[in-house]
């Protein structure tokens, strides 16, 4: 019995989170309500305070909940790439992909995270400051494995180089849906795998 009703509270925490993100992504956080995030969830507003004693702690979670399926997915395309025997460089090109497909499927998620950056002052900027740790962790580790195998430089600063690889994908990402969306995720990876293995310069 009570497998099936944390089955039924986590399905209600997703949609809580999935209401939450879209209207933050629409109107910001001071302008959206908890009785709005209830109305666009279908659930009674006690619910929304059952699951989150507020609604910056629903921030708080929205953030952790987003950014670990983000962490999640890259860490499983580079786990993928290594059992297949692919090289730390095929590592990033697949976690490259792995977070277009996220953005593609979390447009709002990503959007509100890449706002929140550059926000300061805020009750979760700590909270951020994890999140974002965990995403460019994963990057920075496969960056350091191709440093000590001799696949990639040793001039390499790793923890920048983890964090504009995890920038350019998310700001390319946004700029593609915005802009560019006629282009296929297939086309945005190619241009983004060419930068990856510096292959800009035309060399």
């Amino acid at each position: 019995m009570e497998s099936s009703s944390s089955t039924r509270r986590q399905a209600t925490r997703q949609r809580l989170y999935e209401a939450a993100v879209t209207l933050i992504a629409e109107k910001g956080f001071s302008g959206t309500t908890v009785d709005e995030i209830a109305d666009r969830a279908g659930v009674a507003k006690g619910t929304v305070y059952y699951n989150f004693k507020s609604k910056t702690e629903l921030f708080e979670e929205l953030l952790r909940h987003g950014v670990g399926l983000l962490a999640a997915s890259l860490r499983t395309a580079a786990e993928e790439t290594g059992a297949r025997g692919g090289s730390r460089v095929e590592a990033l090109d697949a976690m490259i992909r792995a977070g277009l497909v996220f953005i593609d499927r979390y447009p709002a998620f990503t959007q509100l995270y890449v706002a929140e950056l550059w926000r300061t002052n805020r009750a979760w900027q700590s909270t951020l400051l994890v999140v974002r740790r965990e995403a460019v962790a994963v990057v920075e580790g496969v960056i350091a494995e191709g440093v000590v195998n001799g696949e990639l430089s040793e001039e390499i600063d790793v923890p920048l180089t983890a964090a504009a690889l995890v920038g350019m994908v998310l700001v390319a990402a946004l700029d593609w849906q915005a802009f560019q969306p006629e282009r296929s995720i297939d086309d945005v990876h190619s241009a983004l795998s060419l930068l990856l293995r510096g292959r800009v310069s035309g060399h």
